[in-house]
């Protein structure tokens, strides 16, 4: 010790081999070699206040059997290189004042029975991830006088032994979240003299074991709520010379979880007020020091909850009124006189009295120079961008000035515009109130917190209430869902992502609902992770409008996309061969499916299908009706569907079966008939020319008109519609397309087949002309329309009056113009007719009371829509051409002169159905 040797010589230590303690402080080594030490038998070696710039790899090999404690303090070591201590068994290491800037990770790996680490005043900057990694055992970590600037889990990681941490006097400014993670049987922790400013509230967590806490002597003004409540078993907790007084002065509760603290010291920290609440949750506190503190007010019970011991309290600055009457008398009676200097400073006649020389009748309360809050800040919710005002007003009865200040999470606003407005008024005497008016300008997110003023004056401060402001911002779109085209059975997967604050919620809705049959089949996916929606296996019924929804407290919005599903076409319904006797109507079917809608079209034997007036296509092709089918009807029918994804075929065979012709006796009724209707043209030349010079032909004519509204048909029959249409119902419901050869009789009556206009007399057996007849036996079968005489039975009844046979022929007889075609209610008649298949049509009698309210576009519109195209081979006509006379909304007279009485005497055929009847004119 306190030599000039300049090395180590292995050759001059030879000697001593079972040395152990080995001190050469204080001399002039520079370098220590691997080759400097012999195998010895050291435990202590003492190299400080030495010159060593340089240790070798390996230095140190020779002396790891036995060394325990190494000291290379005040040298000039500058870095460490790793792992160059391979020394199982030392247990302390010293390196105090050093230029070490920089450990770097691994440092001190080797070391695996240190327990304390020296490393104060090197100017240490930087400690690498893992810098201390492989100290199993260590449990003392001093660190001093270093400029560290913070703390986390990076360089602590690895001292899960650690006990003590001494980190005072360095640039800390910040502890991290996490930073504990890896030491939490710390039992003390000393992070004096550093830059702290906030405690946030994960500053501390993870030290449950924490004993005693040195937080002094930093810069500390904001101490989150709740920031010590789980430093459990602390017991010792310094704060001295900090910016905390607001801690204490207002009831913040900032000591709450702190059960077992014993000792706490608040020195120096600008307190002038204490709250009843300043100590609440400290049930343990026996030590409290409160010096250095120019406190004017101490509310009453202040110190209640705690078992105190000793009070450290000096002050000069106490308001001595009717609240502080109540500390005298606890001082004496808890024993804490002997720490506690304290004297009053208003009133003005006690100013430099001591408290506990004052009488108790001179604390009253005369006025309140201490300010008073009346009007607290209000909690606020607003928009981002909007401005929020935030008011507070005060009034004291002292003339001293006020002076306020704002506050956002317990930090003091610096830079905030403020107003402030002072009067006077009149409460129980002249008072001087003061307002102050924070204004905050375009908010956002990073303007959230708690707000709080403050009102101070010469007597002390006032905290408000804390007003919270809540920004929110609308939600928008990050990512729209798109318009997506799929086949179905693939997934379908559309993208939605909004922002807002708070984040909003995403929903879905299907056609403005909430159903949705991928739901229920347990086919649809929510990927709130990704922002994804998936419908799996995706189906006909998926297909809509899907709507994203953004929603939160602020607003929604949404956005939508179409989902389209293709499909390729398919039968609906298998294709059923059809066979019909001569003269019947062929209904073929091909109900098509498939997205986009497929177009259908029909061939006949593999060729082009030949469309006549008896072809007729409903529901957008997928039927097909051949009316007065024949045998060149016959064949195979193919139906091709085809849309954008492909084409499907499916073929029909139609059966066309011979029948017999009507016999003769039908067609000489309707031969007779015909005659009857020649004879019927001339009676109405003959009244045109009477009529205008007789008025007893206008009586004549009168009466006929009268006998012609008495005519009636009393028997009743029900007429079914041909059995081969059926009851079709598409996918959507309906027929989709109107058809030519169908239309309504008036509104609410049954559908009627009806020949097409012009083509209303046919040629008979015996080559006469005659009408088409309808009989009701025929309808059990599916052909209303027959030529045979065995089809179409007649009965024939003797009439009284011979212009009730006239007037069914002359109707047959009416000019082809008046007949003209309406395509108008073609759809809804094709509707109905497909709707009300095998549903009986019952025509009666009972319509004719109303006659005379039927519109004339009501009656003619029966006579304007044809159904098929007339044939001179046809031997039945329509039934509603030979006994549904036409009515007109004003009836003229019957133009019937030369009509003799003999006439009426003749007899006319009547159906066996009961037919409507109305005027003709």
């Amino acid at each position: 010790v306190h030599n000039t040797i300049p090395e180590i010589n292995a050759e001059q230590l030879q000697l001593y081999l079972s040395l152990e303690n080995l001190d050469l402080s204080s001399n002039l080594i520079s370098e220590i070699k691997a080759s400097s030490f012999p195998r010895m038998q050291l435990k202590y070696l003492n190299l400080s206040n030495n010159r060593i710039t340089t240790l070798e790899a390996g230095c140190l090999d020779n002396l790891s059997s036995s060394l325990m404690v190494v000291k290379l303090n005040r040298n000039r070591i500058s870095m460490i290189p790793p792992k160059i201590f391979r020394l199982p068994h030392v247990q302390f290491l010293e390196l105090k004042r050093n230029r070490i800037k920089i450990v770097e990770s691994l440092t001190f790996q080797g070391l695996e029975s240190l327990k304390s680490l020296k490393m104060q005043r090197n100017g240490i900057s930087r400690l690498m991830d893992g810098a201390f990694f492989g100290l199993g055992n260590i449990e003392e970590l001093e660190l001093e006088h270093n400029n560290l600037t913070e703390v986390n889990k990076g360089w602590l990681y690895g001292l899960r032994t650690l006990q003590e941490l001494y980190v005072s006097q360095n640039a800390i400014t910040r502890i991290s979240p996490d930073a504990w993670e890896f030491c939490q049987r710390l039992a003390e922790l000393d992070l004096s003299y550093n830059q702290l400013t906030r405690l946030k509230e994960s500053a501390f967590v993870g030290l449950g074991l924490l004993e005693k806490l040195n937080l002094g002597d930093n810069r500390i003004s904001h101490i989150a709520d709740g920031v010590f409540r789980g430093l459990k078993n602390l017991q010792t907790l310094d704060l001295r010379n900090n910016e905390i007084s607001w801690a204490i002065e207002d009831a913040n509760e900032a000591f709450v979880g702190l059960s077992r603290l014993d000792k706490l010291i608040l020195q120096g920290n600008q307190i002038k007020s204490i709250t009843k609440k300043a100590f609440s949750g400290l049930e343990g506190l026996e030590h409290l020091d409160l010096s250095n503190n120019a406190i004017m007010s101490i509310q009453e019970n202040a110190f209640a909850q705690a078992q105190l011991k000793e009070l450290v309290l000096n002050t000069s600055n106490l308001l001595c009124d009717c609240q502080l009457k109540w500390l005298p008398q606890w001082l004496s009676e808890s024993h804490l006189l002997q720490a506690v200097n304290v004297s009053c400073a208003h009133p003005e006649w006690l100013a430099g009295q001591s408290l506990l020389s004052v009488d108790a009748d001179d604390f009253v309360c005369d006025n309140f120079p201490k300010p008073q809050i009346r009007v607290h800040p209000e909690t606020t919710v607003a928009l981002r961008g909007t401005n929020v005002t935030l008011m507070c007003t005060a009034v004291s009865s002292s003339d001293s000035p006020m002076a306020t200040a704002w506050r956002k999470d317990s930090e003091v606003l610096y830079d905030a515009e403020i107003e402030n407005f002072a009067r006077y008024r009149q409460q129980s005497g002249e008072v001087l109130e003061y307002t102050t008016v924070l204004h905050l300008f375009n908010v956002n997110f990073t303007d959230e917190g708690k707000y709080q003023c403050i009102v101070t004056n010469h007597f002390g401060s006032n905290y408000s209430n804390k007003a919270k402001l809540t920004v929110n911002e609308l939600p928008s779109f990050l990512k729209t869902p798109m318009d997506l085209t799929i086949r179905t059975g693939a997934m379908a997967r559309l993208e939605c992502a909004a922002e807002g604050h708070p984040p909003p919620q995403i929903s879905w809705q299907k056609d403005g609902g909430t159903d949705f049959p991928a739901a229920r089949e347990r086919r649809m996916h929510v990927m709130p992770e990704d922002d994804v929606f998936f419908i799996a296996n995706v189906k006909m019924e998926d297909m809509g409008i899907y709507s994203c929804m953004a929603q939160n407290i602020a607003g929604g919005l949404s956005a939508n996309a179409t989902l389209t599903v293709l499909e390729t076409p398919s039968f609906m319904r298998p294709l059923e061969d059809r066979t019909v006797s001569r003269g019947e109507t062929a209904v073929l079917q091909c109900i098509a499916g498939g997205s986009p809608a497929p177009r259908l079209n029909w061939t006949k034997d593999d060729g082009p299908l030949t469309v006549t007036e008896r072809h007729f296509f409903a529901a957008a092709n997928q039927l097909l009706i051949i009316v007065d089918a024949g045998l060149e009807d016959a064949g195979k029918y193919t139906c091709i569907m085809s849309n954008t994804l492909g084409t499907e075929r499916g073929h029909i065979y139609l059966n066309v079966l011979a029948s017999p012709s009507c016999d003769s006796s039908q067609s000489a009724i309707v031969h007779e008939e015909d005659g009857w209707t020649t004879v019927g043209i001339v009676i109405i030349v003959v009244v045109c020319c009477v009529v205008g010079t007789s008025l007893v032909w206008v009586i004549v004519i009168y009466h006929m008109r009268r006998k012609n509204e008495d005519y009636s048909i009393t028997n009743t029959e029900e007429m079914n519609l041909p059995a081969d249409i059926p009851s079709y119902l598409s996918s959507q419901g309906t027929l989709s397309e109107p058809q030519e050869g169908y239309s309504n009789l008036e509104a609410g009556s049954h559908q009627q087949l009806m020949p097409p206009a012009g083509s209303y007399m046919h040629k008979s057996t015996d080559g006469g002309a005659a009408p088409l007849v309808i009989c009701s036996d025929c309808y059990d079968s599916a052909n209303i329309y027959s030529r045979t005489r065995e089809y179409c039975p007649y009965a024939f009844i003797t009439e009284e009056d011979p212009l009730d046979q006239t007037l069914p022929n002359l109707m047959v007889q009416m000019p082809k113009e008046t007949y003209t075609a309406c395509t108008q209610n073609e759809t809804s008649a094709l509707d109905n007719l497909l709707a009300d298949r095998d549903v009986p049509v019952f025509l009666t009698n009972r319509d004719k009371k109303s006659d005379k309210k039927i519109s004339f576009q009501q009656i003619v519109e029966p006579f304007q829509v044809p159904l098929w195209g007339g044939s001179k081979d046809l031997a039945c006509s329509h039934p509603q051409f030979l006994h549904h006379p036409l009515a007109h909304k004003d009836p003229q007279p019957l133009r019937s002169d030369g009509i003799t009485n003999s006439d009426r005497d003749q007899a006319s055929p009547r159906p066996c159905h009961r037919l409507q009847e109305e005027n003709f004119d």
